[in-house]
Parts: structure tokens; sequence; C-alpha cells
């Protein structure tokens, strides 16, 4: 047999050409199959073995490359062994078939570490606490680290140089560095400010006018935040925007359990009198206001006597408004609707008298936070108040409609009408 193999190298050394192109063959040939035979057995065997523990049954790792990336270095070692034992072949060609696979090898390396990295993010974003600490934005930072020294030394493997040479050069080319990943640096800070003071977490409803951003987090990474507005388009704001620029995070009302109730029913002032008794009689048949109308006839009757002569005079006692009333009842309805949080801050109160009426503004929280919910509270309220204003003497405010000057002038050519008939 090796009497056979030494006829066979004898005949082809007569050949050079042809020795050396069964060579390549051979070599190219055995790479193939090592890749074939790690990957459709050493690797499928690790995946299975991996699967095997608590760590390869979680489905992040489904779509994991590192190992299938990890096993084309296999065949590139077979390459950079075996191409200097190829006869015939020119020293250069030798050189750089092992530079180019020593550039392959380190690509294919940092790949797999990135890949890694993905695999690690994803499962962490899985934990509960991954959304008050998210890792993205640090993970793409080590990528990027990852790739800078990986082209580093693909670099130096390609011209076959040592990696410290094109480091050296960098002292020079820091300002023009800085200048090109001024946005990446800038990023980085605001991502390590925004996670340590908890500024923005996936999920926050965030409002940013600036950048027409109204709705919920879904994504934060190292340059952008992604907003999903409630028109289900996404925003993307630059991570360093958050830091820069004023916005508004509703996350404390959410988490409080209350969403706030400000606004204001505006009522004409010239409806605003005192109550006689046929009204307070009227009024009296509402329940919210019966024990009302009790203690304050008594606190004005006590206040009054004290007049003595003065008292007498009308114009000289305290005496029950309707607007009073009114704001007292709207204060119990609202105590004793089921809709409105009564362990938070509660005010009904009469603001400053404009040209446009007299504001009667409720300030308070419903007992929850979820927008169909509120809106429906938050109407219901003012439903019910709209149309029980009557019932007090008073009206709401609402300045003339084209409809309201349209009756006025029939009205006054009505009445033109009348004086002619009568003149005549």
């Amino acid at each position: 047999m090796e009497a056979q193999y030494n006829d066979v190298i004898n005949w082809l050394e007569d050949y050079p050409q042809l020795y050396t192109l069964i060579s390549l063959s051979l070599l190219i040939l055995g790479a193939w199959l090592a890749n074939w035979v790690v990957k459709r057995i050493l690797v499928r065997g690790l995946i299975r073995l991996l699967k095997a523990t608590p760590i390869g049954q979680d489905p992040s790792l489904e779509n994991a490359r590192f190992i299938s990336r990890l096993a084309n270095i296999v065949p590139a070692l077979i390459l950079t062994a075996g191409i200097g034992l190829i006869p015939g072949l020119p020293d250069v060609l030798v050189t750089v078939v092992r530079n180019v696979c020593g550039a392959f090898i380190i690509l294919t390396i940092a790949l797999a570490i990135t890949n890694v990295l993905t695999a690690v993010n994803a499962i962490y974003e899985k934990r509960p606490k991954a959304v008050n600490k998210p890792i993205k934005g640090y993970i793409q930072i080590i990528n990027i680290v990852i790739y800078s020294i990986a082209t580093i030394l693909i670099i130096a493997t390609l011209i076959d140089r040592s990696p410290l040479i094109l480091l050296s050069g960098l002292g020079a080319m820091a300002a023009v560095l800085m200048l090109i990943f001024q946005d990446t640096l800038l990023s980085l800070v605001a991502s390590v400010q925004i996670n340590s003071n908890d500024i923005v977490r996936v999920g926050d409803w965030v409002e940013m006018p600036a950048l027409s951003a109204d709705g919920f987090v879904i994504d934060i990474s190292l340059h952008t935040v992604k907003v999903q507005n409630w028109d289900k388009t996404v925003t993307t704001i630059p991570t360093k925007r958050l830091i820069s620029d004023p916005f508004k995070n509703w996350r404390g009302m959410q988490e409080s359990g209350g969403r706030r109730i400000k606004r204001a029913l505006v009522l004409d002032q010239q409806s605003v009198h005192f109550l006689d008794e046929e009204e307070k009689n009227h009024l009296r048949r509402f329940r919210l206001l019966r024990d009302y109308l009790r203690d304050k006839e008594a606190e004005i009757a006590d206040w009054n006597k004290q007049l003595e002569e003065a008292g007498e005079e009308p114009l000289n006692t305290r005496r029950i408004t309707n607007i009073g009333t009114f704001r007292a009842y709207v204060e119990r309805y609202l105590r004793a609707h089921p809709g409105i949080h009564q362990d938070m801050t509660f005010i009904v109160r009469l603001l400053e008298p404009t040209a446009q009426g007299l504001p009667l503004e409720i300030y308070c929280f419903t007992n929850t936070v979820a927008w169909v919910p509120y809106e429906g509270i938050q109407g219901d309220v003012f439903d019910h108040l709209l149309a029980i204003v009557p019932e007090f003497g008073l009206r709401v405010y609402q300045a003339p409609s084209g409809q309201d000057m349209r009756d006025i002038g029939k009205a006054r050519s009505s009445d033109e009408q009348r004086g002619v008939s009568s003149l005549g």
C-alpha cells in the first residue's frame, strides 16, 4: 500500500500542475467534509444536550446562531493549516489565504459573541424587573466595542501587520473618532442617566409635543426610544432628547390608581341670586341637600341673631345663595359617586369671574386610570351636572350662536310688524 502511494506521488511529481490541483482539491474537500461533520453531528448533538438543560429550553435560544457560527471556524482552521502543505503554490498566495482565513475566524468569533449577547438580552427581558432596568443599550455598547476590536484585528491580519501599529495611529484620530461617534457617546450618557435615574421604562405613557409623541414606550435602545402613539403610529425619539428636552411621563398617574378630572362648568353670572323660601322647599327634596340646608340655615340664623336691630334689614343679613347650594350639591354628589377616588385631592371651587361666565371647577380623581372608563366617569358626572343646573335657578353660559341671532332678528321683525298693525 505504501509502495503504491509512493508510486502515485512520484508520478504526480512529474506533473506539478496536476499535483497542485489535486492537492488543493483534496484540501478543499477535506475542509468541506469537516464543516459537514461538525454541523451535522457535533453541532446538532451539542444543541440537543443544551436543550436538555433549563437554559436550553428557553425559546430565545432557538434563534441564537452562535453555535453554528463557531462551527464555521473548523474549515478555516483546516485551510490555514493545510495551505502551506500544497506543493507548487506561491508564497504570496499561501500568505493571502492564511490572512483571509484568519480574518474570517476573527469575524466569526465576533459575530458569535454578539449573538450570545443578543440571546442574553432576550432572556433578561423576560424577567419581571427587566422593564425597570433594560440592558439593551449596554448590550449595544458592548457590541460596538467588539466590532471595533474585530475591525482592527481583521485589518491587521489582512495586511499582515501587528495590531499595535494600527492602535498607535488611533491617538491622532481621536478627535475625528469623537466627531464621528458624537451621537453614540451622547446616547450612551443619556442611556446611563435614564437607567440610573429611572426616567423612562418600557410601558410608560410619555408625552413629548415637540416630537409629536404621545403614547406608550415600546422599546428603549442605545440611540432611540420608540413610542407607539394612540393612533398606532410609532414615533422614534433620539435617546439624548429625553435628557435635553422636556417631556411628560404619566407613570406616576398610572401607579397612583387615580386619574385627574380638572374641568370647569361655566355659569351665567346673571343667574346667581339668593334663595327664597319656595326655592328652598324645592331643593329640600334633594336627598343630598337636606342636611346641608338644615345646617346652613341654623348657622346663618345664629349669625344673624348677633346683628340685633341691623338684622331687621335683609341687606345686612347672610342668606343662602343658589350657587353656594349648587356647589355643595356637586361636592356631595361626587362624594357619593362610585367612580370617584375618595382618598385623593378633592376640590369643588369657584374661579375668578370672566367675560365668558363664572367657572365652577371640579378637581378630583377617578378610581381608575384606564382611558375609556375614565372618560365614561367624567362624561357621566358632567352629563348629570349640566342637566341638574336649572333646578337651582342657574344657567350655563353659552355664547350666542347663529341660530340665536336669527331668532332675535325674527322676534324684532314680529315686534315691528305688530307695531305697524297697531298704528294702522
